[in-house]
């Protein structure tokens, strides 16, 4: 130690008498750990979540489910279940995900181009690389 800080160095640790002491708790959260990167786990996340690519459909696959829609839309009285498989874009990002929505037409907008479901799911046609059922197994047989 050097001698020119020998004349304070036994000196009372000084008190404030304008500002009330702080308590323990609150002076150790002064070095408390900080979170510099808030939100940074979130974004590796969804930069690692992954995306489908739309896939294009050619001509005889597009004449199916043009066919497939006419049947349902021949049918939406009797109400076939069917399961539609379609392509949703990502919001947030690139591309999308292919879902399945399974259940029953309530009416098919032709104008709009969509299928709207009983549960209210409604459905780009263009979107569309699937849709299966019962009732085209047995028109099929027939």
């Amino acid at each position: 130690m050097t001698k020119e800080y020998e004349d304070i160095i036994h000196l009372p640790h000084p008190v404030s008498t304008k500002h009330p002491q702080m308590a323990i708790a609150d002076r150790a959260a002064q070095f408390s750990p900080f979170a510099a990167l808030t939100g940074h786990r979130a974004a590796i996340k969804e930069t690692a979540r992954l995306t489908d690519e739309r896939v294009e459909l050619d001509e005889s696959m597009k004449d199916v489910l043009s066919h497939k829609l006419q049947m349902i839309a021949e049918r939406i009285p009797k109400q076939p279940e069917i399961a539609i498989t379609y392509f949703r874009s990502d919001e947030k990002k690139s591309g999308g995900a292919y879902v399945t929505a399974v259940g029953t037409v309530k009416k098919i907008d032709i104008y709009k181009r969509m299928i709207v479901m009983t549960d209210t799911t409604a459905i780009p046609i263009d979107e569309i690389i699937g849709i299966e059922g019962q009732v085209f197994e047995t028109m099929c047989e027939g």
